[in-house]
């Protein structure tokens, strides 16, 4: 590790969207904070990112957002009455929350992509690598994703993107990455970006997804990105500037991702998400996994 390349601390997590897929449940709840099992999605990716390390958490919000706040905080009043009854247990996984890193918060105000959601954090990041973790994705523990993108940072300095394949006709969903192999299997270098492409013109099926580990050059560049797909300012296209030219602000990389991933953005995969995570589970798994059975023989 050299001063170029100093260890990285800071995680920014967007968390400004309407959720307007989840109407009318995220009238009033923000949607990070819909319960995947018996936790809140936020969680998730705050414990991700105190994994690997990043204990400096910045959350970007918006309007509504406060709930947020609320849940990381202390609840003395409900943590004294727990342990009034002795509930040890309840009171552990209360506090775990407000335990996990030091969280601060900024509002984004005009909601215009995420690009310009990234950008909100300049002030706090500095001059700085930092991580930014998007909340549809859950990254499931026991596959490390974001730790080894840390280390391809720190061996290779710029940026590193989290990359997975997916089917030629999804590609059309996702950021999509161009890409040259390197001497790990499992990560390449990525030569060009472009947002949400036509299956016909996309360069590769490799898929951007929610994590990544950005050089702080990447500011400099955001403030002079034009909006681009959807009148937004977006990330994948400061990165194509990036890869463009090294000189910029270092070399992209991207860290491909076999592992396993949850999305909660879209209401069916959030559905599944919760099913997997559940028989999962050591105190839930057998009893809900028997009636799962149960139930797909019926309705089969």
């Amino acid at each position: 590790m050299t001063e170029a390349n100093p260890r990285i601390s800071k995680a920014v997590i967007p968390a400004a969207g309407l959720g307007t897929r989840f109407l009318p449940a995220t009238k009033a709840t923000p949607k990070e904070m819909l319960p995947v099992v018996d936790k809140p999605a936020i969680q998730y990716v705050v414990e991700e990112a105190a994994s690997a390390g990043l204990d400096d958490v910045l959350m970007i919000t918006g309007r509504n957002k406060r709930p947020l706040e609320d849940h990381f905080d202390r609840n003395h009043e409900l943590e004294s009455a727990l342990e009034k009854k002795g509930d040890g247990s309840k009171l552990a996984k209360v506090q775990e929350s407000s335990d996990l890193a030091t969280i601060h918060y900024v509002r984004q105000g005009d909601p215009k992509g995420l690009g310009h959601a990234v950008l909100c954090a300049a002030p706090h990041v500095g001059n700085e690598p930092f991580a930014v973790l998007l909340g549809d994705d859950l990254i499931d523990p026991r596959d490390p994703l974001l730790q080894r993108m840390v280390e391809v940072q720190e061996q290779h300095g710029g940026s590193v993107i989290a990359l997975m394949e997916v089917a030629p006709e999804q590609i059309h969903l996702y950021g999509c990455a161009a890409v040259e192999a390197t001497e790990d299997g499992d990560v390449v270098k990525v030569t060009g970006l472009v947002e949400k492409p036509d299956p016909a013109d996309a360069p590769s099926n490799y898929a951007i997804i929610g994590r990544y580990v950005l050089a702080p050059q990447i500011f400099d560049v955001l403030r002079k990105t034009e909006p681009g797909r959807g009148g937004e300012i977006q990330l994948t296209d400061a990165l194509q500037q990036l890869a463009a030219d090294e000189k910029v602000g270092g070399p992209v990389h991207g860290v491909v991702f076999k592992g396993r991933r949850y999305d909660t953005g879209d209401r069916g995969d959030y559905l599944r998400a919760i099913v997997r995570l559940a028989c999962e589970r050591e105190d839930l798994g057998p009893d809900f996994r028997t009636w799962l059975r149960s139930f797909v023989a019926e309705e089969m």
